[in-house]
């Protein structure tokens, strides 16, 4: 592929001008109702975790995914080729080709849709693992028996994989669902982290996406600020800057987000997008 200048016209045109997010929170705080705030005609839900059941009244598309060879076959039709790919292998040429031959309506509906809500990323890494516990990488060559390390080892490296490849996909901003989990220590520190199989996709995350956003549960003091209450909250926020008062995870690299948004992606896609001023 020949080496080209994209001007800042081109960086700044509806097909290059993405974003790609990680947005994570604790079980049941709603964030896949949030997919009800994305234009439904052209925002593809993703379905990981068979859990539409919470938003069966959106009127959007969504394509159910079961198993890890599924969600690689998916990546390749949303992402297209990756030059880089071994030939024979996923994402290449012959992959592409192959899927786009075998499923001609699908290619169709992708074309109109710039928006993935992947949900979830946790369900994801389990699928993963269950695949990766099936092939030759996850047994030791000498003996033959399971090898978990090196299971956890492919799994992390084909989920990586798959997210990055998603994150070239041109003309498609991809919002990635999960699950957001409260870890205690030996020392009774509270942190909070997303919850993946295996420690190395979830380590890499931060530095595949644009955005990771913490969906939170908040009250307000006196004052009318927002305090994170977990326990007692009833209003949900999303906190979206790396250096928040509240230790959840979070990243902006757009640099136009406040500490909290209001739950509502359109509007943080329109802020984030929003083009310079002159």
């Amino acid at each position: 592929m020949p080496l080209r200048i994209v001007t800042a016209d081109e960086r700044l045109s509806a097909a290059a001008n993405k974003t790609t997010m990680a947005l994570f929170g604790p079980s049941g705080v709603g964030k896949t109702t949030l997919v009800k705030t994305l234009p439904h005609e052209t925002t593809l839900c993703v379905d990981l975790e068979a859990g539409m059941k919470s938003v069966q009244d959106w009127r959007g598309d969504s394509i159910p995914i079961r198993c890890f060879e599924d969600a690689i076959d998916l990546a390749c039709l949303i992402g297209g080729v990756n030059p880089a790919a071994d030939p024979s292998g996923y994402f290449s040429a012959a992959h592409h080709q192959h899927l786009v031959a075998a499923h001609p309506d699908l290619v169709r509906l992708l074309a109109g849709k710039s928006i993935v809500f992947l949900d979830s990323i946790t369900d994801l890494t389990r699928q993963a693992m269950a695949w990766a516990k099936t092939r030759p990488e996850a047994f030791s060559d000498r003996t033959g028996k399971p090898d978990t390390r090196g299971a956890y080892g492919l799994m992390a490296r084909e989920v990586i994989g798959l997210l990055k490849h998603l994150q070239h996909a041109p003309g498609k901003s991809l919002i990635m669902v999960g699950i957001l989990e409260r870890v205690t220590d030996d020392l009774g520190r509270v942190s909070w982290q997303p919850q993946m199989e295996g420690g190395k996709a979830g380590r890499e995350l931060p530095g595949i996406v644009d955005q990771m956003v913490s969906m939170a549960l908040f009250s307000r003091d006196a004052q009318g600020a927002p305090v994170h209450d977990p326990e007692r909250g009833t209003e949900r926020r999303l906190v979206c800057r790396t250096a928040n008062s509240f230790g959840l995870p979070a990243k902006d690299r757009s640099g136009r987000l406040d500490e909290t948004e209001s739950p509502d992606l359109a509007a943080l896609l329109r802020k984030i997008n929003l083009a310079p001023r002159s």
